[in-house]
């Protein structure tokens, strides 16, 4: 139990903080901060304005990746929050977290501002709060993944008014805390987390009801979990359809899943923590391992100091695989088959699924038509082991798009709009995005797993996309053996007459202008158009969002031209491609795109992550580069100590023969080069 509930001598359990113990604000001056940690200041609730509070705090500020090299929540603590850094002044660059400074503060409250644990879904996050010794987390608001691994360790998450409260001296009761929750949330949190709440459901201790929710019109998300509910309602012939709403917490079957070699290590620590070495799963053919995301570290400079801890990683990841006999997609020859987010679509998520996986941008196999999304290693590791998990139906959010995107233009150029318009505004946040209307057959499977992929920006749940005949053309000819007509019948749409709580939005594709995202956080983007002038040092292409396909047709469409004109990468710019998958990298190489990318002067890298977590070539050297990437995220940090700006595939090829940051035009390259090259500005 969380060591902030107290239970009375009447048998009530209530909420108090602990005499002697301090409560840290996070704010956006972080000397204010660091002035915290140093012991030079104590703050109350009622003396701090809200307005000053630091947002977005993003997980990779929490636990950057070196610290998730780390496996034992213990060892991750020593340094959490060692990705906030000081920006400007004397101190810039320099951490505003020294190792140990949050376990050793005596601190057992942390307070931000709005979509506290935004970007990656690592628990890592939040098992350095509670290590170092936090039980209460405030925020004014919190991103769905962050906020449900809260809930999985037991953490409680409340108000400024309760802090207030608090330090006034009062004792809340904990229906304060955890009323908000459905009842099965609610027993979560108050035995103090997943794990513990696993035992007492185990023992019949704690049941889980089937919603018995009246039919209704159901949203696609909503359609999905009422397939997949453990038990449906009433006893009617198999296959009766069951109804859900938002707010019902369910018990739902999960198709598949799986864990790479950042995330494994944990599942399996706890696995064996929890239900002892000769642990089992329910259905190990379901799930799968990837070793993507740390393949190139080795060859990162920095990372150098941290190769034993990642070789231990991989070593755990292969003693889970041939202790469970999940399915193996690791490394061969030191090639990995691909970026697990990308060889799941291609290979296994089909239309209706409902997957989940440790990474927040599982998301992206929305785009078959399948409901997806990230969560924790303690979640994953208890719904591998009991075959299925605890659902709390979301609310949903959809865009209806019409029309057709201009030349020039593709998915992320929508999704970044998006994620300036509604993101921003907070209408997407722990929302199923749900994407429709006629515009959606004008693009390409793979642009529709940009839209989704990046619903995890959105701070959304998820994202999914109607089926049609596009989705089903694709689909087939990866499916060898299986009937259009049984693809087909697994396809899900809403019901007419479904209810968004986030409302329907109309998007004119055609409205759409190529954007940019600026240094620091992809919700907050701008026009190309209205970017001033960027020269560039580093232009990267590739990731999960932007290692497809058509991502690689956009690559070769600008960079033939470019070579058909006499042009090549700029001469002071780098430029990496890396692939998706071997399958995309096959693609390429089959239609010639790998003669015209060696012709332009571009580095071409195996399938796999890297650069865009901060672990292979592509990344910044120094805080003058400036990079700009087509991956999802451009967190301080993440991508090296660079400044880095997100752009469209398009983008990316054009700016990096232009040396700056330019819209691509069709035809631009066999207009006369300019007469001299930009020059870097400081």
């Amino acid at each position: 139990m969380n060591p902030l509930i107290h239970v009375r001598p009447d048998g009530r359990r209530v909420v108090r903080l602990t005499p002697g113990k301090r409560v840290l604000f996070l704010f956006k001056d972080h000397e204010r901060t660091a002035a915290q940690l140093r012991g030079e200041v104590d703050l109350r609730m009622a003396a701090v304005a809200p307005a000053d509070l630091l947002d977005d705090v993003n997980t990779d500020a929490m636990t950057p990746a070196w610290v998730c090299f780390r496996h034992r929540p213990e060892d991750i603590a020593l340094d959490a929050y060692a990705g906030l850094v000081h920006k400007g002044g004397p101190k810039d660059g320099q951490r505003v977290f020294p190792t140990r400074a949050l376990l050793d503060g005596n601190f057992e409250v942390i307070v931000s501002g709005a979509r506290k644990g935004t970007g990656s879904s690592r628990e890592t996050a939040p098992q350095a709060e509670k290590w170092s010794g936090i039980h209460l987390v405030i925020a004014h608001s919190f991103a769905p993944i962050h906020e449900r691994n809260n809930l999985n360790l037991g953490q409680l998450m409340g108000t400024y008014a309760q802090l207030e409260r608090l330090q006034a001296g009062e004792e809340l009761p904990l229906e304060e805390f955890t009323g908000r929750y459905d009842p099965v949330t609610r027993a979560i949190l108050e035995a103090g987390g997943l794990f513990p709440f696993a035992s007492l459901h185990a023992a019949g201790q704690i049941s889980v009801p089937a919603p018995t929710t009246a039919r209704r019109p159901l949203t696609m998300a909503e359609k999905i979990i009422a397939a997949h509910l453990v038990s449906a309602r009433g006893a009617g012939a198999p296959g009766e359809q069951a109804y859900v709403k938002p707010g019902d917490l369910c018990l739902a079957r999960v198709d598949g899943g799986y864990s790479h070699e950042f995330t494994t290590a944990q599942v399996h620590y706890f696995l064996q923590q929890e239900y002892g070495p000769g642990y089992r799963l329910a259905n190990p053919a379901k799930f799968a391992v990837f070793e993507d995301h740390l393949l190139y570290a080795d060859g990162v400079p920095k990372m150098a100091p941290f190769a034993p801890l990642i070789q231990t990683l991989r070593d755990l990841q292969r003693e889970f695989q041939r202790h469970t006999g999940v399915r193996d997609f690791s490394a061969r020859d030191g090639i990995s088959p691909g970026i697990c987010h990308q060889v799941a679509r291609e290979q296994f998520v089909d239309p209706g699924d409902f997957i989940q996986a440790t990474d927040s941008h599982t998301c992206m196999g929305g785009g078959n038509n399948a409901l997806t999304w990230g969560v924790g290693a303690t979640e994953y590791a208890g719904l591998v082991h009991a075959g299925f998990t605890f659902v709390s139906v979301p609310e949903s959010i959809r865009f209806e798009l019409h029309g057709r995107l201009q030349e020039g233009v593709t998915a992320k150029d929508l999704i970044l709009q998006i994620l300036a318009t509604y993101a921003v505004r907070e209408e997407t946040l722990d929302r199923v995005m749900e994407f429709g209307g006629p515009g959606l057959a004008t693009l390409s499977m793979d642009e529709r797993a940009t839209l989704c992929n990046m619903a995890t920006e959105c701070s959304a749940k998820s994202g999914i996309c109607e089926a049609d005949d596009v989705a089903l053309e694709w689909l087939a000819a990866r499916r060898p053996g299986v009937d259009r007509a049984a693809i087909r019948a697994r396809f899900v749409a809403p019901d007419p007459g479904a209810r968004y709580d986030g409302g329907v939005h109309r998007i004119d594709l055609g409205s759409i202008e190529p954007m940019v995202a600026e240094p620091g956080d992809p919700t907050y983007g701008k026009n190309v158009a209205e970017l001033a002038d960027v020269p560039i040092d580093i232009a990267y292409a590739g990731s999960c969002t932007a290692g497809k396909e058509h991502d690689l047709d956009f690559y070769a469409q600008v960079l033939t031209e470019a070579v058909d004109a006499g042009r090549r990468v700029a001469p002071r710019v780098r430029m990496f491609i890396q692939f998706g998958s071997e399958s995309v990298r096959e693609y390429a190489r089959a239609r010639g795109y790998l003669d015209v990318f060696q012709r332009a002067g571009v580095t071409v890298i195996e399938p796999g992550c890297g650069a865009c977590i901060g672990c292979g070539p592509g990344v910044s050297d120094t805080k003058e580069q400036v990079t700009v990437s087509a991956i999802n995220r451009n967190f301080a940090g993440r991508s090296g100590p660079g400044r880095l700006y997100l752009a469209s595939p398009l983008t990316v090829a054009a700016s990096a023969v232009e040396g700056r940051i330019v819209r691509y035009a069709p035809g631009m390259f066999r207009r006369a080069p300019a007469t001299a090259s930009p020059s870097r500005k400081s």
